[in-house]
């Protein structure tokens, strides 16, 4: 009974160790996605602020709210794109940052602070 209870959960373990590679193989190695936390002087994260990201290529703009801990988050991004991320809440406004096709990472990060 014993040898059986474990048959079974090595094959679950497998099974689930197959199922996160397939997961990974079916991802378009042509996206990525960019996430961050927005911040204001004092290094406290912001809610609700706005950030902007700029497709460089075609010029339209998706915006994100941040929540609660500051953080955003963009995915399906194109990997040969240039992109520009800001940020900006009551009047106060983040520099631009860019984000490279040279940038390899599958997530980047970009923080922003407001000043």
């Amino acid at each position: 009974m014993k040898r059986c209870a474990v048959f079974f959960a090595m094959v679950a373990v497998f099974s689930l160790g197959f199922g996160l590679q397939a997961q990974n193989k079916n991802e378009d190695p042509n996206t990525r996605s960019l996430e961050g936390v927005v911040s204001d002087g004092s290094a406290k994260p912001v809610q609700g602020a706005v950030v902007q990201l700029k497709d460089t290529k075609t010029l339209q703009i998706r915006s994100f709210y941040t929540q609660a801990d500051g953080t955003y988050h963009f995915a399906g991004l194109s990997t040969n794109v240039d992109y520009e991320v800001k940020a900006d809440h009551n009047g106060s406004e983040s520099g631009s940052k860019n984000l490279s096709v040279y940038d390899s990472r599958k997530t980047a990060i970009i923080n922003l602070k407001l000043k």
